[in-house]
Protein backbone atom coordinates (compact mmCIF):
# COMPACT_ATOMS: atom_id res chain seq x y z
CA UNK A 1 0.00 0.00 0.00
CA UNK A 2 1.55 3.66 -0.71
CA UNK A 3 1.99 5.79 2.11
CA UNK A 4 -0.74 8.66 1.99
CA UNK A 5 2.22 11.06 2.10
CA UNK A 6 3.99 10.07 -1.72
CA UNK A 7 0.11 9.97 -3.28
CA UNK A 8 -0.54 13.47 -2.15
CA UNK A 9 2.56 14.58 -3.75
CA UNK A 10 2.30 12.27 -6.90
CA UNK A 11 -1.23 13.42 -7.83
CA UNK A 12 -0.51 17.17 -7.50
CA UNK A 13 0.31 17.87 -11.41
CA UNK A 14 2.02 21.12 -10.80
CA UNK A 15 3.71 20.22 -7.62
CA UNK A 16 6.96 20.74 -9.14
CA UNK A 17 5.86 23.92 -10.85
CA UNK A 18 4.84 25.01 -7.53
CA UNK A 19 7.57 24.11 -5.50
CA UNK A 20 9.47 26.83 -7.81
CA UNK A 21 7.29 29.28 -7.93
CA UNK A 22 6.50 29.56 -4.70
CA UNK A 23 9.98 29.22 -3.87
CA UNK A 24 9.57 25.51 -1.94
CA UNK A 25 12.59 24.00 -1.22
CA UNK A 26 13.94 20.49 -0.54
CA UNK A 27 13.72 21.41 3.12
CA UNK A 28 10.16 22.36 3.27
CA UNK A 29 9.72 19.27 1.09
CA UNK A 30 11.11 17.28 4.30
CA UNK A 31 9.31 19.05 6.26
CA UNK A 32 5.84 18.94 5.14
CA UNK A 33 6.63 14.83 5.02
CA UNK A 34 7.86 14.85 8.70
CA UNK A 35 4.45 16.56 9.72
CA UNK A 36 2.26 14.78 7.77
CA UNK A 37 3.73 10.87 9.30
CA UNK A 38 4.12 12.26 13.31
CA UNK A 39 0.73 13.92 12.90
CA UNK A 40 -1.53 11.33 10.60
CA UNK A 41 -3.15 9.82 13.38
CA UNK A 42 -4.62 13.12 14.90
CA UNK A 43 -6.15 14.08 11.18
CA UNK A 44 -7.68 10.84 10.57
CA UNK A 45 -8.90 11.23 14.37
CA UNK A 46 -10.27 15.03 13.58
CA UNK A 47 -11.90 13.71 9.97
CA UNK A 48 -13.71 10.61 11.16
CA UNK A 49 -15.73 13.03 13.93
CA UNK A 50 -17.38 14.59 11.02
CA UNK A 51 -17.15 12.04 8.01
CA UNK A 52 -18.40 8.43 8.20
CA UNK A 53 -17.58 7.34 4.52
CA UNK A 54 -14.13 5.84 4.49
CA UNK A 55 -13.71 6.98 0.67
CA UNK A 56 -15.17 10.53 1.66
CA UNK A 57 -12.71 10.74 5.07
CA UNK A 58 -9.43 10.27 2.56
CA UNK A 59 -10.30 12.56 0.00
CA UNK A 60 -10.54 14.98 3.24
CA UNK A 61 -7.49 13.46 4.18
CA UNK A 62 -5.52 14.54 0.88
CA UNK A 63 -7.15 18.00 0.92
CA UNK A 64 -6.04 18.68 4.10
CA UNK A 65 -2.66 17.29 3.26
CA UNK A 66 -2.44 20.23 0.33
CA UNK A 67 -3.50 22.75 2.48
CA UNK A 68 -0.80 22.28 5.03
CA UNK A 69 1.56 21.96 1.91
CA UNK A 70 0.43 25.61 0.40
CA UNK A 71 0.56 27.03 4.08
CA UNK A 72 3.53 25.88 5.08
CA UNK A 73 5.49 29.00 4.16
CA UNK A 74 3.54 30.86 6.16
CA UNK A 75 4.12 28.71 9.46
CA UNK A 76 5.85 30.56 12.50
CA UNK A 77 7.38 29.46 15.24
CA UNK A 78 5.33 31.43 17.51
CA UNK A 79 2.09 28.73 17.30
CA UNK A 80 3.12 24.66 18.08
CA UNK A 81 2.63 22.64 14.88
CA UNK A 82 0.10 20.30 16.07
CA UNK A 83 -2.27 23.61 16.61
CA UNK A 84 -1.46 25.00 13.17
CA UNK A 85 -2.16 21.50 11.30
CA UNK A 86 -5.20 20.84 13.55
CA UNK A 87 -7.06 24.77 12.39
CA UNK A 88 -6.14 24.00 8.90
CA UNK A 89 -7.89 20.52 9.28
CA UNK A 90 -10.93 22.46 10.70
CA UNK A 91 -11.09 24.95 8.74
CA UNK A 92 -11.83 22.43 5.32
CA UNK A 93 -13.78 20.18 7.52
CA UNK A 94 -15.72 23.38 8.36
CA UNK A 95 -15.79 23.66 4.65
CA UNK A 96 -17.29 19.90 4.04
CA UNK A 97 -19.47 20.35 6.63
CA UNK A 98 -21.00 23.37 5.28
CA UNK A 99 -21.32 22.02 1.59
CA UNK A 100 -22.90 18.66 3.26
CA UNK A 101 -25.97 20.31 4.55
CA UNK A 102 -26.16 22.68 2.13
CA UNK A 103 -26.86 19.23 -0.13
CA UNK A 104 -29.16 17.52 2.28
CA UNK A 105 -31.38 21.11 2.80
CA UNK A 106 -31.65 21.31 -1.17
CA UNK A 107 -32.31 17.47 -1.24
CA UNK A 108 -35.11 18.26 0.83
CA UNK A 109 -36.58 20.84 -0.98
CA UNK A 110 -37.47 18.68 -3.74
CA UNK A 111 -38.58 15.47 -1.74
CA UNK A 112 -41.99 14.78 -1.92
CA UNK A 113 -43.85 15.59 1.55
CA UNK A 114 -45.17 11.92 2.06
CA UNK A 115 -41.24 11.09 1.30
CA UNK A 116 -40.39 13.59 4.26
CA UNK A 117 -43.16 12.33 6.51
CA UNK A 118 -42.29 8.89 6.48
CA UNK A 119 -37.99 9.59 6.72
CA UNK A 120 -39.11 11.70 10.24
CA UNK A 121 -41.57 8.84 11.30
CA UNK A 122 -38.84 6.55 10.54
CA UNK A 123 -36.03 8.53 12.60
CA UNK A 124 -38.57 9.25 15.73
CA UNK A 125 -38.52 5.21 15.81
CA UNK A 126 -35.19 4.86 15.27
CA UNK A 127 -33.72 6.43 18.08
CA UNK A 128 -30.43 4.55 18.54
CA UNK A 129 -27.33 5.33 17.24
CA UNK A 130 -25.87 2.37 17.14
CA UNK A 131 -27.33 -1.32 15.71
CA UNK A 132 -26.38 -2.42 19.32
CA UNK A 133 -29.18 -3.31 21.48
CA UNK A 134 -26.85 -4.02 24.30
CA UNK A 135 -26.33 -1.12 26.69
CA UNK A 136 -23.06 1.20 25.94
CA UNK A 137 -21.27 0.16 28.67
CA UNK A 138 -21.13 -3.58 28.19
CA UNK A 139 -20.04 -2.66 24.25
CA UNK A 140 -16.12 -4.04 23.41
CA UNK A 141 -13.71 -0.93 22.97
CA UNK A 142 -14.13 -0.94 18.63
CA UNK A 143 -18.08 -0.48 19.30
CA UNK A 144 -17.64 2.03 21.86
CA UNK A 145 -15.02 4.07 19.43
CA UNK A 146 -17.65 3.36 16.79
CA UNK A 147 -20.64 4.92 18.69
CA UNK A 148 -18.72 7.94 20.00
CA UNK A 149 -17.79 8.66 16.71
CA UNK A 150 -21.40 8.46 14.95
CA UNK A 151 -22.62 10.55 18.40
CA UNK A 152 -20.11 13.11 17.50
CA UNK A 153 -20.94 13.33 13.90
CA UNK A 154 -24.53 14.25 15.23
CA UNK A 155 -23.02 17.34 17.27
CA UNK A 156 -23.30 20.77 15.71
CA UNK A 157 -20.27 22.32 13.74
CA UNK A 158 -18.99 24.27 16.75
CA UNK A 159 -19.51 21.63 19.29
CA UNK A 160 -17.87 18.82 16.71
CA UNK A 161 -14.94 21.00 16.17
CA UNK A 162 -14.05 21.69 20.30
CA UNK A 163 -15.03 17.64 21.64
CA UNK A 164 -12.65 16.15 18.71
CA UNK A 165 -9.70 18.66 19.73
CA UNK A 166 -10.38 18.14 23.55
CA UNK A 167 -10.46 14.23 23.02
CA UNK A 168 -6.99 14.20 21.07
CA UNK A 169 -5.76 15.60 24.62
CA UNK A 170 -5.58 19.41 23.36
CA UNK A 171 -5.55 22.06 25.98
CA UNK A 172 -8.33 24.72 26.15
CA UNK A 173 -6.08 27.28 25.37
CA UNK A 174 -4.70 25.39 22.60
CA UNK A 175 -8.58 24.46 21.57
CA UNK A 176 -9.15 28.16 21.86
CA UNK A 177 -5.94 28.76 19.54
CA UNK A 178 -6.94 26.73 16.67
CA UNK A 179 -11.01 28.11 16.93
CA UNK A 180 -9.67 31.48 17.42
CA UNK A 181 -12.24 31.63 20.22
CA UNK A 182 -11.72 32.40 23.96
CA UNK A 183 -11.22 29.94 26.49
CA UNK A 184 -14.11 30.49 28.35
CA UNK A 185 -15.96 29.91 25.32
CA UNK A 186 -14.11 26.73 24.22
CA UNK A 187 -15.46 25.89 27.92
CA UNK A 188 -19.13 26.22 27.24
CA UNK A 189 -18.79 24.33 24.16
CA UNK A 190 -17.44 21.55 25.23
CA UNK A 191 -19.82 21.16 28.23
CA UNK A 192 -22.78 21.10 26.20
CA UNK A 193 -20.66 19.09 23.66
CA UNK A 194 -20.12 16.53 26.18
CA UNK A 195 -24.14 16.56 27.45
CA UNK A 196 -25.28 16.02 24.18
CA UNK A 197 -23.17 13.12 23.71
CA UNK A 198 -24.05 11.79 26.82
CA UNK A 199 -27.69 11.83 26.02
CA UNK A 200 -27.53 10.08 22.89
CA UNK A 201 -24.92 7.30 24.38
CA UNK A 202 -27.45 6.77 26.53
CA UNK A 203 -30.01 6.05 23.91
CA UNK A 204 -27.85 3.10 22.46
Amino acid sequence: MNNPVELVLQKQDCFQTAKHKLGYSLSNQEVFINWISEHEKLLRHIINGFEAVPAIQEELFQEIALNIWRALPSFRSDSAVKTFIARIAHNVLATHVAKAVKTVKTEQAFQPVDSIQSSNEHAVLDTSICPQLTPYQSLDQNQRQQCLAQAIRQLKLEQQQVITLALEGMSYQDIADVLAISINLVGVRLQRAKGKVMQLLEAV
